[in-house]
């Protein structure tokens, strides 16, 4: 059993700490993925498991608390590119109950805590919990001057221009006896009907998909221009404050309604109450209207009404103690399994894909569900061990599905009791649905087990996975060409304009059928749009309309990538098992596209790879067997010919022979970096000769230290490691003014 399973009460202290480390790394990434970037990859509940477990490990080894434990963490730090805002009262986040006993619970600790009021009446609010961006604005003398995100709970964005842009956010208070000054905090959201117009405006120009309105609320609020968050029409609700020259009321529940006099949007079913009974009638009538309410919430918040008593309650690391947010379950559905279809990945593998009668879950339309690979669909984990109730999926089953948080929908379980008496078990097909190529199981030979997933055989000579690989080859990590995304692919691929990633570096060569292609998708998604509206199409497009806006954009974006840096390119071209990271290494070790592609042929040609192939340290017999794959198949060979006849890698420059002074050191950036991104700047150490690590340890020698540097820069000045700043980086590496 690993620490990582292991009960709290049975790890050892060597365990703990190293169950600590793990923890605090991987939460500190899902709040800079949720905070920062607003992509989430767990749900609420997941993540919530992690912080629990986290306190429960910290109460159980109090002297192994670590100085970068998530307890006192809020959010994430600022994004680059707003101006930074220091919150004068933190926002906080909030305790979690999840059971009604958790509810009885905080009642009973409010009463042990002010038992000697005994002939006071503590009395709580409830308030349904938006799922969106938290906002903070400032009002002086009635008159909004500054808003910010959460960022880290301590120093948030500055997005005044974007927020002035909401309809529910007064520019100046109504009525009369607001204090001299006052911040406002409440939740940015998007509503369901505005997610779904956004997406089918979105799809009509051939642009991005969105995901989820908490997501594309988000993003919308931190738009450079703020006319693109005026055009997303969000909304507000305002439940709180920060800093204020005088409580607007004695008591929360009278201070937010003095917000609707001022001119602010509320909840509506915001109720004030003295018992556990009545707090948990709230909850439920209010998960009981969730679904019809057309935004998303996720739970109800209870706090202490009285003001006098939130104050002599106070906070505990990072939480008020008066006030705790009752989340909502996963919310679960029931629905039917219309048909399995196969999609065929980049890299051939076969996934299953259950297409749902439509159903509504968390207020989101569900339709498709991932099987992942045909032990899921028996029912079995890579254990051969039953993993759900009811076993096997079966075409006409009857299935209960849930979103937990914003992640993909996931069945939960088989109701036999509806299953059809013709329903057959499914039978996972050993060929390519789309090339006809044989689709097989590799088998690992150092466990002897067979992958979990099929894959086809069938490579390039595959429509889907050239598709794919297209889709790859463009996108941002890679080759990073911007405004030719997964539609635009599907369109040029399947009009002929594009079978290798060198057509790409040909469209402008065709321009006139470039043009055509995208004018006949904007002619059917508007004929499609006039279906649906029981209208027949009156006109096709005019000259002008026909004429699509963006094209020399686009060929310019794909022209700006005809040089690219040998590291991209090597993880543009799709070579399984190599991402990112392996493709650093590789361009490192071998500096050009032709000792990179010198030393693959070589090797896949050798009866030994190990005597051609260098040893590199992070790269193990996968990659090697990856490459050997990839060199050893002839068809690539052209494909690679033809597409460095078009773009020229830039060689993998270490400079350590130019007297580089970083070179073999650790160096660790923290903090917001002003003149890179944090791509660049590692990027910059590791041509440089510099390891970069993303945390401070004994063996780092170097750290670079940004505005808000905090942990990492504590952890520096106890080690004794040098410390710079930006500028200093510059001078350092010889690139200063």
């Amino acid at each position: 059993m690993s620490e990582t399973s292991k009960p709290v009460e049975k790890l050892t202290v060597e365990d703990a700490a190293q169950e600590l480390a793990r923890l605090a790394a991987e939460i500190a990434e899902h709040d800079r993925r949720y905070h920062g970037e607003d992509a989430p990859t767990i749900s609420d509940a997941e993540y919530d498991a992690l912080r629990i477990r986290n306190a429960e490990i910290e109460a159980q080894f109090p002297d192994l608390v670590r100085q970068d434990s998530p307890t006192g963490s809020v959010g994430a730090p600022p994004a680059e590119g707003f101006a930074k805002v220091r919150h004068a009262v933190p926002m906080l986040s909030l305790a979690k109950a999840y059971t009604d006993q958790d509810v009885v619970d905080f009642l009973e600790r409010a009463k042990r805590f002010f038992e000697r009021d005994k002939d006071f009446d503590i009395a709580f609010t409830a308030e349904p919990k938006i799922d969106g961006l938290s906002a903070s604005l400032r009002y002086e003398n009635g008159v909004f001057v500054q808003g910010a995100t959460r960022g880290d709970g301590t120093v948030g964005e500055d997005i005044t221009a974007n927020l002035k842009t909401i309809a529910d956010i007064p520019h100046r208070l109504k009525g009369s006896g607001w204090p001299e000054a006052i911040e406002i905090r409440g939740e940015v959201y998007m509503t369901y009907a505005e997610f779904q117009a956004l997406k089918e405006r979105s799809a009509a120009m051939g642009g991005q998909d969105y995901v989820n309105p908490r997501n594309t609320a988000a993003g919308s609020l931190r738009q450079k221009d703020p006319a693109v968050t005026a055009s997303r029409n969000l909304k507000f609700f305002a439940y709180a404050w920060g800093y204020t020259t005088e409580d607007p009321a004695p008591t929360q529940y009278d201070s937010v309604q003095k917000f609707a006099e001022w001119g602010f949007k509320i909840s509506p079913l915001m109720v004030r109450a003295k018992s556990v009974d009545e707090l948990i009638a709230q909850y439920k009538l209010i998960e009981a209207q969730r679904s019809s309410l057309g935004y998303d919430i996720d739970g109800v918040v209870y706090k202490v009404d009285q003001l006098e008593l939130q104050r002599r309650w106070g906070f505990v690391t990072g939480e008020p103690r008066w006030a705790i947010a009752h989340k909502f379950p996963a919310e679960q559905a029931t629905t039917r399994v219309r048909k399995i279809d196969i999609q065929v990945g980049r890299t051939g593998t076969l996934a299953p894909v259950a297409r749902l009668d439509p159903v509504t879950v968390g207020g989101v339309t569900v339709v498709n569900v991932t099987l992942h690979n045909e032990d899921y669909i028996k029912g079995l984990d890579s254990n051969g061990q039953p993993i759900r109730e009811g076993n096997d999926i079966r075409i006409g089953d009857t299935v209960v599905i849930q979103r937990a948080g914003d992640v993909i929908p996931q069945i939960v379980s088989v109701v036999i009791d509806k299953r059809p008496p013709e329903a057959e078990p499914y039978q996972f097909p050993h060929t390519c649905p789309i090339c006809g190529s044989p689709a097989t199981r590799e088998v690992n030979e150092k466990t002897g087990k067979e992958d979990s997933r099929r894959r086809c055989t069938g490579e390039l000579i595959c429509p889907a996975q050239a598709v794919e690989a297209l889709r790859h080859f463009v996108s941002r990590g890679a080759m990073d060409i911007e405004g030719l995304g997964a539609e635009n692919i599907d369109l040029f691929f399947n009009a002929g304009l594009l079978k290798t990633a060198a057509d790409v570096f040909r469209l402008k060569d065709r321009r006139a059928e470039v043009q055509q292609a995208l004018f006949e998708r904007r002619e059917a998604q508007a004929r499609e749009r006039e279906a649906a509206k029981g209208t027949a199409r009156k006109k096709v497009l005019s000259a002008e309309e026909r004429t699509y806006e963006g094209l020399d954009k686009l060929f310019a974006a794909i022209d700006a990538r005809r040089e690219p840096e040998l590291d991209r390119f090597i993880f543009a071209l799709g070579i399984r098992h190599i991402g990112d990271t392996t493709a650093a290494l590789l361009a490192r070790t071998f500096s050009t596209v032709e000792e990179f592609i010198r030393v693959g042929k070589e090797t896949a040609a050798a009866e030994d790879p190990h005597t051609v192939f260098p040893s590199i340290n992070g790269i193990g017999d996968t990659v090697i067997g990856a490459l050997i794959d990839f060199f050893g198949n002839e068809r690539n060979d052209a494909v690679l010919d033809e597409l460095l006849e078009q773009v020229h890698p830039k060689p993998y420059v270490v400079n350590i022979s130019a007297g580089s002074t970083v070179a073999g050191k650790t160096v660790v950036f923290t903090g917001s970096l002003e003149k890179m991104s944090r791509g660049e700047a590692k990027a910059m150490a590791e041509r440089l000769g510099a390891k970069v690590a993303g945390s401070v340890s004994a063996k780092t020698d170097l750290v670079v230290a940004g505005p808000g540097a905090g942990s990492k820069l504590k952890q520096a000045a106890e080690l004794g490691i040098e410390v710079i700043d930006e500028d200093q980086w510059f001078e350092r590496i010889g690139q200063g003014n």
